[in-house]
């Protein structure tokens, strides 16, 4: 038991219960608070790995378990009795939330490649954002997008602003490149993935299981690897098939590399014969074309090519379409 960790488990739960929970979900707000002020408990969570104690992962990881959603009082015992198992566990993974709600900020991105699409995702997790023309659209101004099959179980609800390019992309080859891939078929690995929705999140978890049962239906080829070794990345861009055109995404994995993996990558993706789809905060790097000052931007940037689209919600749930717009550069 790394003692000497506890004291930073307990600054870090504290701050993450005055500054990230509140407004989003009271429960982890209430556990992480216990957490900060009670002693025992942190040093239980200082036997995790450092790179694997974020609050989310630890408490998704106790909820996986079967952790009851209650007080903190009555999740510190069920740790204290299960705390071999949690360490374990959470030791072994790491924050893979995979929201297929990002589709629909990808939509107006994918809207301007010319298809057939050979997609392929970078930090794929389990795939649920390789599904974009398996997904229903519901956009704010009554504008609604099914397959062509009829409604999706996977219905997509985003406000949106502007008139960007809209329509389900011809994709007929999908694949993803994770650190740690997880497979919509396997029951712990689902399990997992609904239990990273922070308790109070209406709809979510409910969404991605809809998810998961199309990835399962037809799997995705996934490949771990780290997509910053531009060996990796070369691999699976030329798996891809010849007549297709290849769209490689980033929806939200760059802020999880490292500064010096991330330049690898926007090299390597500079390089290749690929249109690259990104959504990313406005300051995350300077691949911006033309530049953005991030100050004025709001929201996270929805980009081709590094050229800045839109203003998004990181998970979807809006579009405000700036393609040409000169206000908020540099």
């Amino acid at each position: 038991m790394n003692q000497d960790a506890a004291p930073a488990v307990a600054e870090r739960y504290g701050r993450f219960a005055r500054d990230e929970a509140p407004g989003r979900s009271a429960l982890y707000a209430d556990w992480a608070a216990g957490v900060a002020g009670d002693p025992g408990v942190a040093a239980i969570l200082a036997r995790i790995p450092e790179t694997r104690r974020q609050p989310p992962l630890v408490f998704a990881v106790t909820r996986m378990l079967g952790a009851p959603e209650a007080s903190f009082s009555e999740w510190a015992r069920w740790l204290s009795s299960h705390a071999d198992e949690v360490v374990a566990e959470a030791s072994a993974r790491s924050l893979q939330t995979n929201e297929p709600g990002r589709c629909a900020a990808l939509l107006p991105a994918l809207a301007t490649v010319a298809g057939p699409i050979a997609l392929l995702e970078i930090g794929a997790s389990a795939g649920l954002c390789l599904f974009p023309d398996r997904y229903s659209y519901r956009y704010s101004h009554g504008v609604a997008l099914d397959p062509p099959g009829g409604p999706s179980p996977v219905v997509l609800d985003c406000a949106m602003t502007g008139e960007p390019p809209l329509g389900l992309p011809r994709i007929v080859w999908r694949a993803g490149i994770d650190l740690a891939p997880l497979d919509a078929r396997d029951p712990a690995d689902r399990r997992f993935l609904t239990s990273l929705v922070w308790p109070g999140e209406a709809g979510r978890a409910e969404r991605i299981e809809a998810a998961l049962d199309v990835a399962a239906a037809d799997p995705p080829a996934l490949t771990a690897g780290d997509a910053s070794d531009p060996a990796v990345l070369a691999r699976a861009a030329q798996a891809a098939p010849a007549g297709a055109t290849l769209v490689i995404t980033t929806p939200g994995v760059l802020p999880h590399i490292p500064r010096a993996g991330r330049r690898r990558l926007l090299a390597a993706l500079r390089d290749l014969d690929a249109v690259w789809i990104s959504i990313d905060p406005p300051g995350l790097h300077d691949a911006w074309h033309p530049p953005i000052d991030p100050a004025a931007w709001g929201g996270f940037v929805l980009g081709r090519d590094g050229v800045p689209l839109a203003s998004v919600d990181p998970l979807g749930a809006s579009v405000e379409w700036r393609a040409g717009d000169p206000v908020a550069r540099g």
